[in-house]
C-alpha cells in the first residue's frame, strides 16, 4: 500500500553527490548572506546612529520596524551577488581539493554535474520570487514609514490640483489632497455620456474610509449633486454622503519607492487600472513587476557562469575567481539599475529593460559553459 510513496522520496532522484552539492550550495549561500548583511548593518548603524538619536527613534522601532525589514529587503536585492559568491567559493574549494576531478574521472559528465547546481538555483529563485512578490512589500511599508519619521527621508504626503479618470466617462478633481489624513479638499466629480455632462457632484471635503470592508469607500461632506436630464435639473445636497468612487489614496500621490510596497498581484491590478485611465506614471510599476521575475531567473545564469569559471583546478586558489565573481555580480546589479533608469526616463519598454541584463549575461554563461572542462 505504501509502495507508491517510494516514488516521492527525494533519495530516489537525488544521489549522494547531488545532496552533497546542494547542501554545500545552500549552506554557503546562507553563510554569505549572514556575513555580508552583518557588515552592511554595522555600516548602516554607523551612518544613521546620529539621525536615530536626533529624531528620537526608540530601540524597539529601530530593531523591529527598520532592521527586521532592512535585512530581507537587501538580502533579496543582492541575491545574485550572494548566489555567485556561494558558487565560486565552494566550487573553487571542491576543485582545489581535486573533488571535481574525482567526479569527472568517475564518469560524471560536466552536464550531469550541473544538475544539483541548477536544482539549488531553482530553490533560491523560487524563494527570492516569493519573498519579493508577497512578503517583502509589506515590510517595505513599515521600513519606509520608519525612514520618513526617524531618518528625515522625505515622503510625498500631499498633492495639488489632481485630476484623473476614475471610470469610463467619469472625471474626478481634487484641489488639494493630504495623504496623512486621507482627506481631499475642493472635490468635484463629473460624469459624461456621449460627451455630454449628465451629473456634477461637488464636496468641500472628501475622506477615504480606510477601515471599511470594501475598497473605494469615501465620505463626502457638504456635498451637492446636480443631475441633468435634458432641460431638467435635479439638485441633491446634504452634510454627509457615503459613496463609492473608483479611486484610492495611492492613485492621488506618488512617493519614491512606492512601487516596492505593492505585492505582485497588487502591482498588476494597479498597472491595469492606470493604463485604463491613460496615466503616465505606470512605468516604474511595470519595471518593478518584471524586475522581480528577471532577478529570480538570474540565479540560473549566474550559477552556470560561476560553475564554469571555478570548476577547473588552477594555481593561485579561488582568489582570482572570487574577484571575477564579485565584478560580474556588481556589474549585473549596476546594469539592472541602469536599464531600469532607461525604462523610466527614456521610454524603453519595461519588460525589455528588466531582462536586458539576463539576456547579456546569458550569452556570457553560454560562452563560459562551452569553455568549461568536460
Amino acid at each position: 500500500m505504501l509502495r507508491p510513496l517510494r516514488y516521492l522520496h527525494p533519495k530516489r532522484y537525488l544521489t549522494r553527490l547531488d545532496r552533497y552539492i546542494i547542501a554545500k550550495f545552500i549552506g554557503t549561500y546562507i553563510y554569505s548572506i549572514i556575513l555580508i548583511i552583518s557588515i552592511s548593518i554595522v555600516f548602516d548603524v554607523n551612518e544613521n546612529l546620529a539621525k536615530f538619536s536626533t529624531y528620537g527613534a526608540p530601540l524597539k522601532a529601530i530593531v523591529f520596524d527598520y532592521y527586521a525589514n532592512f535585512v530581507p529587503y537587501f538580502a533579496n536585492l543582492f541575491s545574485p551577488l550572494f548566489v555567485f559568491i556561494a558558487v565560486i567559493f565552494f566550487t573553487s574549494k571542491l576543485a582545489g581539493n581535486s573533488e571535481i576531478i574525482a567526479m569527472l574521472a568517475a564518469g560524471v559528465s560536466f552536464k550531469r554535474l550541473l544538475r544539483p547546481y541548477m536544482l539549488s538555483a531553482a530553490i533560491i529563485a523560487l524563494l527570492n520570487y516569493y519573498l519579493g512578490a508577497q512578503i517583502i512589500p509589506h515590510g517595505n511599508v513599515v521600513r519606509q514609514d520608519f525612514e520618513a519619521l526617524y531618518k528625515n527621508k522625505k515622503k510625498t504626503l500631499s498633492a495639488n490640483n489632481v485630476q484623473l479618470m476614475v471610470a469610463p466617462g467619469v472625471i474626478a478633481y481634487l484641489q488639494q489632497y493630504d495623504d496623512r489624513m486621507k482627506t481631499g479638499y475642493g472635490f468635484s466629480l463629473d460624469k459624461f455620456e456621449n460627451k455630454k455632462l449628465v451629473s456634477h457632484m461637488t464636496a468641500s471635503i472628501i475622506r477615504y474610509d480606510s477601515i471599511s470592508d470594501t475598497r473605494y469607500h469615501w465620505k463626502a461632506q457638504n456635498y451637492k449633486i446636480r443631475t441633468l436630464k435634458g432641460l431638467r435639473e435635479e439638485i441633491q445636497s446634504g452634510e454627509m454622503l457615503d459613496t463609492m468612487i473608483m479611486m484610492e489614496p495611492m492613485d492621488l500621490v506618488f512617493s519614491e519607492g512606492q512601487q516596492e510596497t505593492l505585492t505582485s498581484p497588487e502591482l498588476l491590478r494597479y498597472i491595469s487600472k492606470q493604463e485604463e485611465r491613460g496615466s503616465s506614471n505606470v512605468v516604474p510599476y511595470e519595471v518593478e513587476y518584471h524586475k522581480r521575475i528577471s532577478m529570480s531567473f538570474a540565479s540560473f545564469i549566474l550559477t552556470l557562469i560561476g560553475v564554469s569559471l571555478s570548476s577547473r583546478k588552477r594555481k593561485g586558489g579561488m582568489g582570482l575567481y572570487l574577484g571575477i565573481g564579485l565584478a560580474l555580480s556588481f556589474s549585473y546589479i549596476l546594469l539592472m539599475t541602469i536599464s531600469s533608469t532607461f525604462a523610466i526616463n527614456a521610454d524603453t519598454p519595461a519588460i525589455l529593460a528588466a531582462w536586458i541584463p539576463n539576456i547579456l549575461y546569458a550569452f556570457i554563461a553560454y560562452f563560459c559553459y562551452k569553455q568549461a572542462p568536460n
